[in-house]
């Protein structure tokens, strides 16, 4: 009988072969280096020195000279790491480098002479040795502080390509997430039982008013029509979205009449911030399933916008039973609550706030803070309350 690895061995193994499979290729790199430049020594030789410059001779010295800076270049990474040339920190960070730079290529090269010496079938003598010494730094040593450079390049090339590649992957995210919004508003909106009540609601409204009835069906074709032609659109504006939301209790109300009473209070200069697309419809649809369908006197919802120094802050309160004991929103099996978070930590990192809050003695208040984007000069509004 054989033990199967669990998951968390075979994460660590995983992990274990990607570092050998990236020193491996490190290693590669810096050989390659040393045969590169052992390929045109022996030219060197002669034009220089004038003296023949065997194949073996110059490919133990390259290669000895490469790995050395390979044993050096995670200290020059880590360098650029710790000291980046970045707006503020640029001249310090120069500070820093330059006397850094000279001071490694010089001890790479005494340290890549002392090497070479002691491979030598024949030791030089002190005084020779130091000779030599003054030699290869004086010849190699404008050559050196190039390759410090060009190693710190090379760690920012990469690094800067690694964020490309993030924010790549960052951006695939967040247009599934927004797919994935806009499926499950579509969803919502075609959901057997949401169809169900709205043609049934309609069907009441055909015998006591045919324009009302009317006037539904062409609110719920609007707002189909709203999520079709916004499909990848990452962010509106809070007039755009609140017109959608606008419509979405508009077929609501006509279903739970009296039950659902909206208020909205709404600052007017922050109505065409941007804000993520779909956010609001699917906190309040949980608003309204948990604090007014399940109740015979229905409920209270009110949607509070307002700004609070840079950043644009959102309320949606119920006064329904809240949230239950030990929820979380990783344990949540409401897919738009999840989803909400998600999208707004995508896309504003930690200038957000998404805090889901009982109230007292009863209700939830779901608070949304993001930073103010503004796109256009700010229309006038004022507070409106939605209720029959």
């Amino acid at each position: 009988m054989t033990d199967t690895p669990t998951p968390a061995n075979t994460s660590d193994e995983s992990l274990l072969e990607r570092r050998w499979f990236k020193w491996v290729v490190y290693f590669l790199i810096w050989t390659a280096v040393g045969f590169f430049f052992a390929s045109y020594s022996p030219l060197w030789g002669r034009q220089v020195f004038k003296a023949p410059v065997s194949w073996d001779e110059a490919l133990i010295t390259n290669l000895t000279f490469y790995y050395i800076w390979a044993c050096i270049a995670p200290l020059v990474l880590w360098l650029g790491r710790r000291f980046r040339f970045e707006r503020a920190t640029w001249f310090s960070s120069f500070l820093v480098h330059i006397p850094t730079s000279v001071v490694v290529s010089a001890a790479q090269l005494f340290i890549a002479e002392i090497v070479s010496q002691s491979l030598s079938p024949e030791p030089l003598k002190l005084y020779d040795a130091f000779k030599e010494i003054q030699r290869t730094v004086t010849m190699y040593f404008h050559m050196n502080l190039l390759t410090y450079w060009a190693v710190l390049g090379v760690g920012y090339g990469r690094e800067y390509y690694r964020k490309f590649r993030d924010r790549e992957v960052r951006a695939v995210q967040l247009q599934a997430q927004l797919t994935q919004a806009q499926l499950q508003a579509l969803k919502m909106q075609l959901h057997p039982h949401f169809l169900f009540n709205t043609f049934n609601t309609i069907s009441s409204l055909m015998h006591r008013s045919v324009d009302e009835a009317d006037r539904v069906l062409a609110v719920l074709g609007d707002l189909l029509r709203y999520s079709l032609q916004n499909v990848g659109v990452q962010e509106v504006t809070l007039s755009e979205e609140l017109e959608f939301l606008k419509q979405y209790l508009e077929i609501e109300h006509a279903r739970f009449g009296n039950r659902l009473r909206v208020k909205f209070d709404i600052d007017p200069e922050v109505l065409d911030e941007k804000l993520p697309n779909l956010i609001l419809q699917p906190l309040v649809e949980n608003s309204i399933r948990y604090a007014v369908a399940p109740r015979a006197n229905g409920g209270s919802i009110g949607i509070f916008v307002r700004r609070e120094g840079c950043t644009l802050q959102i309320k949606i309160v119920d006064d329904g039973p809240g949230l239950p004991a030990g929820f979380t929103l990783q344990t949540s099996k409401g897919i738009g609550l999840r989803n909400s978070a998600s999208r707004m930590e995508q896309l504003y990192g930690k200038e957000q706030k998404f805090e889901l809050v009982n109230q007292s003695p009863n209700g939830l208040q779901i608070t949304i803070v993001l930073p103010l984007r503004p796109l256009f000069p700010p229309n006038t509004s004022s507070e409106e309350t939605f209720s029959s």
